[in-house]
């Protein structure tokens, strides 16, 4: 060991500060944590204070911004970082001697899981702060539900859950990938333009998706009423593809779902209409065809997409044009057609009433090309997933039971609107979603 002639006496406040010692000074500085402080204090008041609650949750708040899968971890970095310790807030003359024992954080942890409540009031306060602050919040969202694995058999609250990947590769063949894991699911509603949680809800790993939608835009409509009103749209994968979903998204709340439509026919083809012989046909995904060549056994050649028109808000019907007469296809099938339509050379006009099937049939056509480029938004609440994982530490977590991975997620999804909330106080709103560096 080299030594050091003469050492100097001084405090953290005496240098500069390291960048990741800011990022953590503008989270804390924009949390609306008061209320959440003042009713912790007021459940130990009279009681010993060697170790200052604002303090605590502060380094609560440091673990999750610096990612530390576990309390053990945190105390280690609290010990040896002073700078860390004099910015949570603990006594600097007592060096390591000032950071809590691992059982003072347990007991913490309880407490706040009594105030789950006032914890989940920071996190609508900060939703609501982006509202103020950013217009366009929430105006384009996504859901979808996360894998969130434990890892110990001993979780009594935790259970298997399954999710299934199917698809098609360039060669047309099919491919089919399953993904099992023993813990939890967390729910998410986020904005897909700045990739911010609205809402979450965590759940055990063996519920299915599709009932977790409404509950999250009921809680959403109870808690930000002005920022669901602004909402347009709303894109989620199969897994949320029920009629109640987009018919209450449309209905009660004006959100154009973009949820993407199991095909439940198992590929086949039936008529628009089964009371009467017509050349108009549906897929099981909802694509209108025309049946051009009724005597080939090829399907892609018997029949042809028809040309979207649009949606008529006022008729609440999806409104299609012939393919022989918009694309110029060659039909063999003109006779069943010309009872149904006018010599004008447009073509027949066909509409879907939207209420016939409200699964399949939205107002944004599901094989339209702006159903396609609207839908790609969802990838947004796939990178939000990603950063819980591997940006806040989920992948390492040692946490245990439904409560506390409840509050664990908050918390991380706290930590990530607060650092977007910095970044747009600081009049750098295009880098909200930079969570790891230091709004300036």
């Amino acid at each position: 060991m080299a030594d050091i002639a003469q050492r100097s006496l001084f405090t953290w406040q005496d240098v500069e500060s390291s960048p990741e010692i800011l990022r953590l000074e503008r989270v804390l500085k924009v949390l609306p944590d008061e209320e959440l402080l003042l009713a912790l204090e007021a459940q130990r008041d009279g009681r010993r204070d060697d170790y200052p609650l604002r303090a605590l949750w502060n380094a609560v708040m440091a673990g999750i911004v610096f990612q530390h899968p576990s309390v053990a971890s945190l105390l280690r970095e609290l010990k040896r970082n002073g700078e860390l310790r004099q910015m949570c807030g603990f006594d600097p003359l007592r060096g390591g001697d000032g950071v809590p024992p691992d059982y003072v954080f347990s007991r913490f942890l309880k407490r706040l899981l009594d105030k789950h409540d006032l914890v989940e009031n920071i996190f609508d306060s900060l939703v609501e702060r982006l509202c103020e602050l950013l217009p366009d919040f929430g105006k384009c969202t996504a859901v979808d539900g996360k894998a969130l694995p434990t890892w110990g058999r001993k979780d009594a609250d935790a259970d298997w859950g399954v999710k299934e990947y199917k698809g098609t590769d360039a060669d047309g063949k099919a491919w089919q990938k399953v993904t099992k894991w023993f813990g939890y699911k967390v729910h998410l509603l986020v904005d897909t333009t700045y990739e911010l949680p609205i809402a979450c809800h965590v759940s055990k790993a063996s519920d299915n998706d599709s009932p977790h939608l409404l509950p999250l835009i009921d809680k959403t409509q109870e808690r930000h009423p002005e920022l669901l009103e602004r909402t347009e749209k709303l894109a989620a994968d199969k897994g949320y593809d029920s009629a109640e979903n987009k018919s209450v998204l449309y209905d009660d709340h004006g959100i154009t779902p973009l949820i993407d439509t199991r095909d439940m026919s198992g590929g086949a083809m039936k008529p628009l209409d089964d009371q009467r012989h017509d050349t108009i046909y549906i897929s099981g995904t909802g694509e209108v065809c025309c049946k051009v060549n009724p005597f080939d056994t090829n399907p892609d050649k018997k029949y042809c997409a028809m040309q979207f028109q649009g949606f008529e808000e006022d008729r609440q019907t999806l409104k299609f044009r012939c393919p022989a007469a918009a694309f110029g296809v060659e039909c063999n099938n003109k006779e069943a057609c010309q009872s149904r339509t006018k010599d004008s050379g447009f073509g027949r006009v066909v509409r879907v009433d939207m209420n016939s099937d409200r699964r399949v049939h939205m107002p944004c056509y599901r094989h339209s090309r702006k159903f396609e480029d609207d839908y790609k938004a969802r990838t947004a609440v796939e990178r939000v997933n990603s950063r819980i994982d591997h940006v806040y530490g989920m992948t390492r977590h040692t946490v245990r039971g439904l409560k506390k991975m409840t509050l664990r997620v908050g918390i991380v999804c706290i930590a990530m609107l607060a650092t977007a909330v910095a970044w747009v106080e600081a009049g750098l709103a295009d880098n909200a979603r930079s969570l790891l560096a230091t709004a300036a």
